[in-house]
């Protein structure tokens, strides 16, 4: 049995093999020629103090030998002549639920209103080059849903809602790195996360399932308050019992269809706010208390939370070495998020910084019933738009102007590729927004000395931090419980913020879906 130890190294050590080795044999006082194999389990970076440490979990091989164990697929079997499942969506819960169908012994017909993940990128670069927003493939629309081409962030406070190791062995198994399975804030990366999406789609469909892109959902076909299928875009009619609901939080379509057909929907509170982006050199010499970072640490990033008069504000998909993107998927709107690559090496880095809001906020539009936090979140989208210039460049202001309520006279380039619009931001939000902001910064700027800076430069808005709308379910057999054998699920259904949290809810209904039919 490999002896398990805890060390707190210098970050050069804890990246020198040859190093990390002499300190693990003086730990132990045992000689380096004793060690058969090191292995990291897990690892985390402690900057509280001035001199950064990198704390490490190691199993260390003195007398067995070493030998690599790295998660394996199930044994997925041929589910072509099976019971069928429609799964809507091909994000991580669509995806994740779909793979348990199959081990669960059920087909999964996986109906995708965008496109698979290589052709949205022709999609993206329309969008960020042209200002050409397609409907139905964009940054989050399309395979894999908005986390492929928004970060591949992996990090989770749901700690409770199921098994987080067992969804990172899984995308080891599909080819992430097993750096997922040691780091305390694991990330795969914009770039390398879509070859990992194609090859769950080609285990899925060797496995007898079904994936069809450009295939968008107009109708849900309910008799005697249970599910008999899908129309599609075309007037095609799939027929089936049984349907996981995982649309993502901006299928809006899809709210406004439920809401017609009088299955119940109900307005979710959510956060709304802006995106702001520094020099990563900056942020930095802000965490590690340094005046250039050493090579031997990664960019740093950040996380904060703050209270302004019984409101939180806090830093949201914090991106170190990251871009801004456009993630508007309708015409006549803008919208911001951020994404990183693998190796977070840009000039940049980016966050949302998020005001927390109440249902009491969406009064202007309690006439829309379930769908009033929806519309709040359009009005500010189309605002931003329209001052925008009617065009995706974002407005923009820069970081100290926006605290000091000042029209910034130039904005400097950013990694927003549209480009940006200088606009005082309050046009865009209401005041309580708009204020909270403001103090929220001035908070920041306390605990992070130098954060706030007119090199900053805020971009608006950043408003699909979540679901504006929650589809509510049964807490036993998570079907929702007015519609028979509908599974609503993920992010779009209010029960996931993430691809971690979102895949472990598409798990849990596919679990709970086979199940019930089997009943």
């Amino acid at each position: 049995m490999p002896t398990e130890i805890q060390l707190r190294v210098k970050p050069k050590i804890a990246a020198t093999a040859e190093l990390l080795e002499r300190e693990v044999a003086f730990q132990l006082k045992i000689s380096k020629n004793q060690i058969q194999h090191i292995e990291i389990l897990k690892r985390s970076i402690d900057a509280r103090q001035k001199a950064v440490k990198i704390n490490l979990s190691i199993a260390v091989y003195i007398e067995d030998p070493f030998q690599e164990n790295l998660p394996l697929l199930p044994d997925y079997k041929n589910v072509s002549h099976q019971k069928e499942v429609i799964v809507v969506g091909s994000g991580p819960a669509g995806l994740f639920a779909a793979l348990k169908l199959i081990e669960k012994g059920c087909k999964p017909i996986v109906l995708e209103r965008g496109k698979d993940v290589r052709a949205r990128r022709r999609d993206l670069a329309a969008l960020n080059k042209l200002h050409i927003v397609d409907e139905d493939s964009n940054y989050c629309f399309g395979e894999g849903g908005a986390g492929t081409y928004s970060d591949g962030k992996l990090y989770t406070r749901s700690k409770k809602r199921g098994d987080v190791n067992a969804v990172l062995k899984l995308l080891v198994a599909f080819g992430a790195t097993k750096d997922i399975l040691i780091d305390a804030h694991p990330h795969i990366g914009t770039n390398k996360l879509p070859k990992i999406i194609a090859k769950m789609r080609a285990v899925i469909l060797a496995s007898g399932g079904e994936v069809r892109f450009e295939t968008r959902v107009t109708d849900i076909l309910v008799k005697e308050n249970t599910i008999r299928g899908v129309a599609i875009k075309g007037g095609e009619t799939i027929k089936a019992s049984h349907m996981i609901l995982a649309t993502g939080h901006s299928a809006r379509d899809i709210f406004e269809l439920l809401h017609a057909k009088q299955i119940a929907i109900e307005a979710k509170p959510f956060a709304l706010g802006v995106r702001v982006e520094h020099p990563q050199a900056l942020i930095d010499s802000i965490q590690y208390k340094c005046d250039t970072r050493s090579t031997y640490l990664p960019p740093a990033p950040y996380s904060i939370v703050k209270q302004v008069k019984n409101r939180g504000v806090y830093s949201f998909c914090m991106c170190p070495g990251g871009i801004i993107a456009p993630c508007a998927t309708s015409p006549g709107e803008v919208v911001t998020n951020g994404w990183s690559p693998s190796k977070r090496d840009q000039l940049t880095a980016n966050s949302g910084i998020a005001v927390e809001l109440k249902i009491q906020d969406f009064g202007i539009f309690q006439e829309r019933g379930p769908l009033a936090a929806m519309e709040f979140q359009k009005k500010i989208e189309q605002t931003a738009w329209r001052l925008g210039g009617e065009t995706q460049q974002v407005p923009a202001q820069r970081l100290a102007d926006f605290t000091q309520g000042k029209r910034s006279a130039s904005i400097p380039k950013t990694s927003y590729h549209p480009g940006t619009t200088s606009v005082e931001l309050s046009e865009i939000f209401p005041a309580f927004i708009y204020k909270t902001l403001q103090a929220g910064f001035q908070q920041f700027g306390k605990s992070m000395r130098g954060y706030v800076t007119n090199e900053a430069v805020v971009h608006a808005p950043e408003s699909r931090t979540s679901s504006p709308v929650r589809i509510p379910r049964d807490f036993k057999t998570l079907e929702h419980p007015q519609i028979r054998g509908l599974y609503p699920c993920g992010e779009g259904a209010g029960y996931a913020g993430g691809i971690i949290s979102a895949a472990i809810d598409g798990e849990k209904c596919a679990e709970q879906c086979a199940s019930n039919f089997k009943k």
